[in-house]
This record gives C-alpha cells, sequence and structure tokens, in this order.
C-alpha cells in the first residue's frame, strides 16, 4: 500500500461506473508484491506503451515490474479515446436525427440527455477497463507496483520507499495538460481533457482554446448536444498540422454547426467570475472579448517526468521537456528506453503501442528496430473525419521531396451522394515522377477507417498505381482512394504512348 491509496478517487461523480472504474485501474485495497531480487524490465507508467511494455515482455518470459503513480490505463482509458469516442457518438446521433429530412426522414424536436449521456460514457469506460486492470496485469506475471517512482542509481529505482532493482528500464509516464500562463485562467477553474468527462451539467456557453484534435472534436461535440460554443484558434484555420484544406472544410462544418471560430486568436487575460467568465482575446483587428460560463484548455501537453530525478541516471531531456531518445527509442543511458507519449512527437494510442514493440524487441533482444521506419496514420474524430499518414505537402517540400497530388472530392463519389455524405475529400501525394506515396489525407466520412487502407499500401512499398488496380466493392467510400490511382494512371499515357496505342488499334 503507498501513500496516495486511500486518496479520494479524483473522476466523478462517485457513481457505480466510476467505482468499478476505479476498482480495476486504482484498487483501494492493493496489496504491492514482494519485489524480486531483479527484474528483466522495469516499467513506469502504466498508460498504453507501459502496458504493452509489460505486458509484452512478461509474455515473452521476462520478470517484469510495473509502476503507475495514478491509474492503469493512462489517458486513452480515463481521460482520452474511450471516453471522448463515447460522447462523440451522442454529438454525432443528435446531429444526424436533427439533419434525417435531407433523406425524407422526418423527426419531432430533438433533445439531448446530457445526465444520460455522461452515464452511459462512464459505464462503457468501466466496462472496457478490466482490459488496462491491475488485476489482469497480476494475472499476466506483472508485479504491480502504485506510487511515485525515482530513479536512485542506474539499475536502481524507489517507488515510495519500495526498492526495485533491474537490468532495463522503460519510462512511459505519458503527458499531461498543459495550461498556459495566462493572468486569470487558473483562477477561472478551466476544464482539460481530465475534467471534462467528469461534467453532469452542460455548460451553457463553453469557450474552447486550442483548434487541435481534441479541441475541435470537443467543441463540435458539446455545440451538437446544445452548448453555445466559441473556438479560439491560434492560427487561420483548425488543425494546423494537417493540410490546409483539410481544416478549411472542417471550419466551415464547425461554423455550420453553429461553432463561433475565431481565428488568429491569442488569449491574453481572463476575468473570472463564476457562471459568467470573460476573456479577452487578441485578434488581428484588435481585441475581442468572449463571455462564458465554463473554458475548456485544449493548447497540448507536458511530458510527465518531473518527478523522475532523471539526473540520477544520466537521462537527458528535450527542449519540450520530453525523454530525449534516439532512433532505437534508447535514452542516453543506454540501459534505460522510452516510449509513448513521453518521447514521441506523435501523441496517439496507436504510436505509443507500436513504440512499446519497438522498446521490448531492442532492450531484452539486442534488436535494432527503428521509430522512423514506422508508418504512423492519425484521424482527428470531428465530422467530417480529418485522417493523414504521411507527410503533407508541405512537410514534404521542407524536406526537398517534390510531390504530385491526386485528389478525388467525395461529391465525385456514388456512394458519398446516395448517403449525403459527400462533404471532404481524399488526396494521395506521390514523389514526382514516380508512384511512390508520400503521404495522404482523407477528410470525409470514415476517414479513419479509409486512411488504413493507405498506410498498408505504404508500409507493403505498395504504389498508387497498384492501388489502382485493387478491385473494391461497389459502390464505396473507399473507392475514392481507387479513383486517385485511377487518375494517376492515366497520367501514364503520354503522347507518345497514345500514339503508339493508336497506331495499333488502326492496325
Amino acid at each position: 500500500m503507498n501513500r496516495e491509496a486511500n486518496e479520494p478517487f479524483p473522476m466523478q461523480p462517485d457513481d457505480e461506473a466510476n467505482r468499478r472504474l476505479r476498482d480495476a485501474v486504482r484498487p483501494s485495497d492493493w496489496r504491492a508484491p514482494e519485489p524480486a531480487p531483479l527484474y528483466d524490465l522495469v516499467v513506469i507508467g502504466a498508460g498504453t506503451a507501459g502496458l504493452v511494455a509489460a505486458a509484452g515482455a512478461a509474455g515473452l518470459g521476462a520478470r517484469v515490474a510495473l509502476v503507475e503513480r495514478r491509474f492503469m490505463g493512462g489517458d486513452c482509458l480515463n481521460f482520452g479515446c474511450v471516453p471522448s469516442k463515447a460522447l462523440l457518438a451522442a454529438a454525432h446521433a443528435a446531429h444526424a436525427a436533427r439533419h434525417a429530412g435531407v433523406l425524407g426522414v422526418h423527426t419531432g424536436p430533438v433533445t439531448v440527455d446530457f445526465r444520460a449521456v455522461m452515464r452511459r460514457l462512464r459505464e462503457t469506460r468501466a466496462a472496457i477497463s478490466g482490459n488496462d486492470s491491475a488485476a489482469r496485469f497480476r494475472s499476466l506475471g506483472v508485479d504491480v507496483f502504485f506510487g511515485n517512482a525515482r530513479f536512485l542509481r542506474t539499475g536502481e529505482t524507489d517507488v515510495d520507499g519500495t526498492l526495485l532493482r533491474w537490468r532495463k528500464a522503460v519510462i512511459a509516464t505519458g503527458a499531461r495538460a498543459a495550461i498556459p500562463n495566462i493572468p486569470g485562467l487558473a483562477d477561472a477553474d478551466p476544464l482539460t481533457h481530465r475534467t471534462v468527462f467528469d461534467l453532469e451539467e452542460l455548460p451553457r456557453r463553453l469557450a474552447v482554446i486550442g483548434a487541435g484534435p481534441v479541441g475541435c472534436e470537443l467543441a463540435q461535440a458539446f455545440r451538437r448536444l446544445g452548448s453555445e460554443v466559441v473556438l479560439v484558434a491560434s492560427g487561420p484555420r483548425p488543425l494546423p498540422r494537417d493540410e490546409p484544406e483539410a481544416g478549411d472544410v472542417l471550419a466551415l462544418q464547425l461554423r455550420a454547426d453553429g461553432v463561433q471560430l475565431v481565428d488568429n486568436a491569442r488569449l491574453s487575460r481572463v476575468d473570472p467570475r463564476p457562471g459568467n467568465h470573460r476573456l479577452h482575446v487578441s485578434v488581428p483587428t484588435g481585441t475581442t472579448t468572449i463571455e462564458c460560463d465554463r473554458i475548456l484548455v485544449a493548447t497540448g501537453r507536458r511530458p510527465n517526468v518531473d518527478s523522475l530525478e532523471l539526473r540520477n541516471v544520466g537521462v537527458e531531456t528535450t527542449p519540450r521537456g520530453g525523454i530525449a531518445v534516439d532512433d532505437h527509442l534508447r535514452t542516453a543511458n543506454r540501459r534505460i528506453f522510452a516510449a509513448g507519449d513521453v518521447c514521441l512527437g506523435h501523441q496517439f494510442t496507436h504510436a505509443a503501442d507500436f513504440s512499446a514493440r519497438i522498446v521490448i524487441q531492442n532492450a531484452l533482444f539486442f534488436g535494432r528496430k527503428r521509430v522512423s521506419a514506422l508508418v504512423i496514420p492519425w484521424c482527428t474524430y470531428t465530422d467530417p473525419e480529418v485522417a493523414h499518414v504521411g507527410s503533407t505537402t508541405s512537410e514534404a517540400t521542407a524536406r526537398g521531396i517534390k510531390t504530385t497530388a491526386f485528389t478525388k472530392s467525395f461529391a465525385e463519389v456514388d456512394r458519398a451522394r446516395t448517403a449525403a455524405e459527400d462533404n471532404g475529400f481524399a488526396r494521395i501525394l506521390v514523389r514526382e515522377g514516380t508512384d511512390e506515396i508520400v503521404g495522404a489525407t482523407i477528410v470525409g466520412v470514415r476517414a479513419g477507417e479509409l486512411i488504413s487502407e493507405v498506410a498498408v499500401a505504404m508500409s507493403a512499398g505498395m504504389g498508387l498505381g497498384k492501388l489502382a488496380s485493387v478491385i473494391h466493392p461497389y459502390p464505396t467510400f473507399a473507392e475514392a482512394i481507387r479513383q486517385c490511382g485511377d487518375a494517376y494512371n492515366r497520367t501514364r499515357l503520354t503522347p507518345r504512348a497514345k500514339w503508339f496505342l493508336n497506331r495499333l488499334l488502326r492496325l
């Protein structure tokens, strides 16, 4: 038992679903095992990366200890992927009901029971929590310790007074919400991705600071659930890491939903007033004031490294505060590796998963797997979804790669038109003069599913021309990808080739 074991479970409310979640991810009666004399691997952090590393290593016969300061499952289960997608599902259903008339289906007035939405969210999270539970990992042969880990020296880690000795260690402590140092903001008790799912009352007016994936998803969801929403973006459009046209499509949809989108803006000061916060926002034309009941901050995340005492083991950090690693995910200390959000530029659950797989091979079996070899797609689960893999046009240009883009609008795809889901496009970039796929962006319904087809092609070294020869069921949204391949193949029909074919046909 550690000193945090009896602290109140912070996720609210204290209902049956949250109690089941607590019993899985942070049991109040958990009794730590007697430490082994020496562990093959000590994993610090039980988010996605830590869980995959611990389970994978134990499954291969390694003696593994897993240390978690707060909750098993990390952000993905408790504060991220699972609860957010449950919330988005409710928002999507409300929107679909309101707009079913376009298909000739007419409903009465649509109302949202926000308490029921959040109750289902908590029940879904609790139902899934068994996969990440302390009891399950104990059954896998992993020694689970709850508490604060700190490095004493290479080969030794202290967990609230318990000494763990190890051959190799993995830092997988993840990241937390970063609250900007803006006057008055902290006093306004802002929501973050860690606290927004505790709400039981729908905010009447919500200001969302930050137009990255989290900010856009939640801004749209709360608007569709009934809140008045203002989204403050620091740049000219949402989703600055994606293709500009993708951000433009999403911006149009957000505004159509009724989200007030403030572009090129910077929050300079907050006057905190319970139930009526005033936000002073600088925009190119001067200063504007936004009034709201609650503020949601979605401006990025900060790696969790503060209490590890990295100096004791010679582990270095990056200028942004993450763990500095090489392409094999090894730190400056050759016996310590890192995985997941604490060290990766791509802070996604699936990226954390596959980085942990690399660490297992490299740390325990002298592997030489490289994180740069991973093909990592990602998706923002707005409506329309925005999915991406590989390089954007600007990223390819920065790397000195000349590209050609092949784009297919979903307005030209039969399945999208029949489903009245024709907002968006599929775009595939190839290296100029070849069919080598450099990257792709898909904006539209089910884009997160469709992007995997391109990721498979990239991983297998399949060019865009070959994708055109893959037979797709008709009609499907995925035909947009094949049609991009058709467009590429048409470019191969040069004037000389046309002349030759014409001569052949005449013969």
